[in-house]
């Protein structure tokens, strides 16, 4: 969807491998230091390379979720303009590593994340940082409902999907708040799947079904608008509601307008269906395999989706190592 072949207004097919290109550049700089224990390095590296490669993309971008003000970071801030400012006038939302810990002490599912879609369409949460979430595939998209009870939610899953509950899978990030969620989980008689951090990649592979059926639980509300644009091309669903952690961080909300008992759907996250979504694994996880690194080869695996046309490809890629020295020499 484009309104000249000069001056685009909106993305277009062709920024889907472009948009890849990014994320293997940030996956592979934060792989340098996979299990090295110093998050902060890792992420700085993704954050550099990200960056780099970010300004050869063929787009006008802004950034309105990047590393962000709980990040206080030098790039890929929110507000900052990327790309090379020849094509469309999008919004940019990025994650150079979704799992800096899981990065840092080598657990799985770390992930490096972009996404990107028309200009003025992705939501804005007005520094509320966390957001309640349910994510389910394309079958019981159109049952669930986060003002329900969690059991009920399940069973209506478990009907959606034509199996008992005791074979329902639910990801939930692993955090002392959750502990009364997954109380009634498994009340419910579901069985829950945790994930350490990186619910993004938790997000994706509810949205899939990639060993897990839906997503529960409290989480990055950057991240969950970064998920949307994924979902969308799932077909799956993506719910949200605003959680603020504090009566200053409520009161910032309200006075921004936002309604804190709205549940918004993946539409009001991302509202068009002309979005992006890339993410290259870092470590190995369900959704892909990690970098892998063979004598003077590195060897990535990305997903890159596109929500207009519902299209999920795969795409593994070899890199000659002795063209990232600038990140693996360090």
């Amino acid at each position: 969807m484009t309104s000249s072949a000069s001056t685009p207004t909106a993305p277009d097919r062709n920024l889907a491998l472009e948009l890849v290109r990014v994320t293997e550049a940030a996956a592979i700089a934060g792989a340098r230091w996979v299990g090295a224990g110093d998050k902060n390095r890792a992420d700085g590296a993704a954050v550099d390379a990200m960056r780099t490669f970010m300004d050869t993309v063929r787009m006008n971008g802004t950034v309105v979720i990047g590393e962000g003000e709980k990040d206080e970071a030098p790039m890929l801030f929110n507000g900052e303009s990327v790309g090379d400012g020849t094509g469309p006038d999008v919004d940019v939302a990025v994650d150079p590593i979704d799992g800096t810990r899981l990065t840092a002490l080598g657990y799985n599912n770390a992930l490096a994340v972009f996404a990107v879609a028309e200009k003025g369409s992705m939501y804005d949460p007005s520094a509320v940082f966390y957001m309640e979430k349910m994510v389910v595939g394309p079958e019981a998209a159109d049952y669930v409902d986060l003002r329900l009870p969690v059991a009920q939610n399940i069973t209506l899953v478990a009907k959606a999907l034509n199996k008992p509950v005791s074979q329902v899978t639910v990801c939930v990030l692993e955090r002392p708040r959750h502990e009364p969620l997954v109380q009634e989980i498994r009340d419910a008689g579901a069985r829950v799947k945790f994930i350490m951090d990186g619910d993004v990649a938790g997000a994706i592979a509810a949205a899939r079904g990639a060993g897990v059926d839906m997503l529960l639980g409290t989480g990055g509300t950057p991240e969950g608008i970064i998920a949307a644009c994924a979902v969308k091309a799932t077909g799956g669903m993506l719910q949200g509601r605003l959680a603020p952690i504090d009566d200053a961080e409520r009161q910032k909300a309200i006075d921004a307008g936002h309604d804190l008992d709205r549940v918004l759907t993946t539409s009001d996250l991302v509202t068009t269906d002309n979005c992006y979504f890339a993410a290259t694994g870092i470590t190995d996880g369900d959704l892909l395999k990690g970098v892998r690194f063979q004598k003077d080869r590195l060897i990535t695996e990305s997903i890159v989706m596109r929500a207009q046309s519902g299209t999920v490809r795969i795409v593994e890629a070899e890199h000659r190592a002795e063209k990232w020295d600038r990140w693996l020499s360090e």
